[in-house]
């Protein structure tokens, strides 16, 4: 089944510029996260760390 596959894929034209293209947009987004986290200011890091155990949710009762 995988030498078919294989035979199939090699025979389209121009079918490796996609593995360039996958690769190249994989750089780019780890590159661009890379420089956000490394430029994002200390006090939005710690507001955003603290979201998950803020409490601003009213408490439903069970009556």
């Amino acid at each position: 089944m995988l030498k078919f596959i294989k035979n199939h894929m090699e025979s389209m034209e121009g079918i490796a510029t996609y593995p360039m293209i996958s690769l190249l947009i994989f750089f780019v987004f780890f590159t661009i996260l890379f420089w956000w986290v490394f430029t994002a200011s200390k006090e939005h890091i710690k507001e955003v760390s603290e979201i998950p155990l803020e409490d601003n949710q009213p408490k439903q009762s069970n009556t």
